[in-house]
């Protein structure tokens, strides 16, 4: 009887080992190594490198230390919180506030890229997340999605021939207008000391409506109040992407010009 026992047991531990999952089943998982190589070298040319951030800052839960495959906006808040607070409340990333999933490109209203469809609007929709290059991020990703007539026209623009005028840079600058420059504006933000500092407001909704916010908070940084008035209020002008100056002159505007003549007359 001992014996049978212990036969039926070495049987039983046979057959567990046999039926057991396949190592390659619960291994995490993996890249292929030019991958990985290609990752890394991205990696090492960027902010990130250079600002001692590496893989796990990204990849590894602080608190558990278990692997993130696909890190969220929850990685980046660690670091960027003001991007993430203020991308949070645009369009692009409400949904998210409201642990709701992401935004897709097929819900637009928007004419959007068919290609994009399924591209879910979260921090790497719009910036590469190995190399994190923001020049990539102030109109290429834009055009990645964005197919309406507004958008499509910018190259045609006498803000892009700035744009190119300046090259591939490491950033955008302060000489050339992007998508972002109008649409993801740099502001001043205080921090909890009462010092300030100037980032980019990440809430794509924020210079769009009102129109006049997008004049006081953008156009105005480069043109005078007429020009700017004139031309964020002709439709035509923004669905050609400001191709041209403004040809208008708003009723507003005149009766300000008129006023302000009978007011020096009368000093």
């Amino acid at each position: 009887m001992k014996q049978l026992m212990v036969l039926f047991l070495v049987l039983l531990a046979a057959m567990l080992w046999f039926i057991r999952p396949a190592k390659s089943q619960v291994s995490q998982p993996t890249l292929e190594k030019a991958t990985l190589e290609e990752i890394n070298q991205l990696w090492k040319e960027s902010a990130h490198a250079l600002n001692g951030v590496n893989c796990s800052s990204c990849h590894q839960n602080r608190k558990t230390k278990a692997l993130i495959t696909k890190p969220t906006h929850d990685s980046c808040q660690s670091c960027h919180p003001q991007a993430v607070d203020t991308f949070l409340l645009g369009k692009h990333g409400i949904r998210l506030l409201e642990d709701l999933p992401p935004l897709t490109i097929a819900l637009a209203h928007l004419p959007m890229q068919v290609s994009a469809q399924n591209k879910l609007m979260n921090c790497n929709a719009c910036h590469n997340v190995h190399s994190v290059n923001t020049y990539q991020a102030a109109v290429n990703s834009c055009l990645t999605c964005h197919q309406d007539a507004h958008s499509l026209n910018y190259k045609y623009s006498p803000h892009a021939q700035l744009f190119q005028a300046e090259g591939i840079l490491p950033r955008p600058s302060s000489k050339s207008v992007t998508c972002a420059t109008c649409h993801l504006p740099r502001h001043k933000f205080e921090r909890p000391d009462g010092t300030t500092w100037v980032g980019v407001n990440h809430n794509n909704t924020f210079t769009l409506k009102p129109r006049d916010r997008m004049v006081k908070d953008v156009c105005m940084n480069c043109h005078g109040l007429e020009f700017s008035y004139n031309s964020i209020f002709d439709d035509e002008l923004v669905k050609a992407n400001f191709n041209k100056p403004p040809t208008q002159d708003l009723e507003t505007l005149k009766m300000i010009r008129v006023l302000e003549k009978k007011r020096s007359n009368n000093s």
